[in-house]
């Protein structure tokens, strides 16, 4: 089967442009994220503004077991996905993590992960209670939204269309992992709680080969 006509269902269906986002969670969270907790908190004691000073260091060629394990789940959670979206051929990466300390009222602008391929979060720990607050109700503490990169896709969608929303957005647990296209936006909204936001965030830089160049 070819190119084209791997994309082509039953129904003479073709999925055009398609934008996956994996969403699992990892087996052995319970055990590991109490660790990884404490070693994350324990950077950020050592550390000004950990959370945004991203590129000074990377959390994942850390040799401590936890986080070795942390690695090893993500290039799991990367050959998976490259798998569910047809890739038969042998490819190569290196993973750069950091991690993220959101307290009550901290949050991540709208931005994408330029000069990768995959970009993903791994949550290590999530509040389950939020403050009451006057004001809006539609707010959504704590969750990720990811926004359609086709501008405007959404325009002329009906009624049970699926290009009618252009946010999907989803709510972390801890445990779970997500894994989506650098290029996709995202936001991530305000923590509301006075217990902290623990995550691992990371991006899949791909080691060039010619195998990555299309058959046109």
């Amino acid at each position: 089967m070819n190119e084209i006509e791997r994309n082509i269902d039953s129904n003479g269906i073709i999925a055009l442009w398609p934008t996956h986002l994996m969403r699992r969670m990892l087996p052995g969270a319970e055990k590991a994220n109490p660790v990884l907790s404490t070693v994350i908190e324990k950077l950020d004691a050592e550390s000004t503004d950990l959370t945004t000073r991203y590129r000074e260091a990377d959390l994942l060629q850390s040799e401590h077991p936890a986080v070795k394990w942390l690695a090893q789940c993500i290039n799991k959670t990367v050959v998976d996905y490259l798998a569910a979206q047809g890739q038969t051929y042998e490819s190569s990466w290196a993973l750069q993590g950091w991690p993220n300390i959101n307290r009550f009222g901290d949050y991540h602008d709208l931005h994408n992960h330029p000069h990768s391929y995959l970009s993903g979060t791994y949550y290590v720990q999530v509040p389950t209670d939020t403050d009451a607050l006057p004001g809006r109700s539609d707010r959504r503490p704590g969750a990720i939204s990811f926004y359609d990169p086709r501008p405007q896709a959404n325009m002329t969608a009906i009624r049970d269309d699926p290009q009618i929303e252009a946010e999907y957005t989803v709510m972390p647990e801890s445990g779970m992992i997500l894994l989506w296209p650098s290029f996709l936006h995202h936001f991530v909204h305000p923590n509301l709680s006075q217990t902290a936001r623990i995550s691992v965030s990371f991006n899949v830089v791909l080691n060039w080969s010619d195998n990555y160049l299309p058959a046109q």
